[in-house]
């Protein structure tokens, strides 16, 4: 996948690996996380004559090559994954899967610096397209609303009903590439006047 110059043709490769991945159990996957992990470091040679490089004339281009050399091959193969349909929701629960090992196996922590660092640029806010959601919003969405909702739980959908109702907002915030998965709620209750306190506030909206 990563010798591959052809756009189409590596999509197609991360297609392939992202069914096979698929069929993995949870002890397979975490092999090739561990895999990942350990196998596709910086050429140790490469980044030591560019640091001395950069010692030595510590200018932008030199600059420039030391981050290049450290940059490690890792994660291009994971933006090239995520070129298949699907993977951003697989590599979110790659990462989900790895908080519960870095305790025991700190090699996996490279792993998931990588993809932190990736998501951060996948999921910059200026992606977020913010959209309002009501009753007539698909009932995949309304689910995930009365999952998800850790302040004030939701409880069924009679409840989800009322926070919906007329003299209530909700939005939620989406990704282009994930256009069924809200990653952020906002619930907003509209009352008369402005609020004096937080606490009655916060049971007007609960209520």
């Amino acid at each position: 996948m990563l010798s591959e110059r052809s756009e189409a043709w590596a999509a197609l490769v991360a297609r392939r690996l992202h069914e096979v991945l698929g069929a993995l159990d949870a002890s397979g996957r975490h092999g090739f996380q561990r895999y990942l992990a350990t196998e596709f470091q910086p050429d140790r040679a490469a980044l030591r004559a560019s640091a001395e490089r950069y010692l030595a004339d510590d200018t932008a281009e030199a600059a420039a090559a030391l981050a290049r050399a450290a940059d490690p091959p890792r994660q291009e193969l994971l933006r090239r994954i995520n070129m298949a349909p699907g993977e951003p929701v697989a590599l979110i629960a790659m990462r989900s899967e790895l908080a519960s090992c870095l305790r025991g196996e700190p090699e996996l922590k490279l792993l998931d610096a990588d993809l932190k660092h990736l998501f951060a640029s996948w999921f910059n806010r200026g992606f977020l397209e913010l959209r309002r959601i009501d009753w007539q919003t698909p009932a995949a969405v309304l689910e995930k609303l009365i999952a998800y909702e850790a302040v004030h739980e939701i409880k069924g959908w009679d409840d989800l009903r009322r926070r919906l109702a007329p003299d209530r907002r909700c939005f939620g915030f989406f990704h282009p590439a994930l256009p069924g998965e809200p990653l952020i709620f906002v619930e907003v209750a509209l009352v008369q006047g402005l609020a004096t306190a937080m606490l009655p506030f916060a049971r007007t909206a609960d209520g």
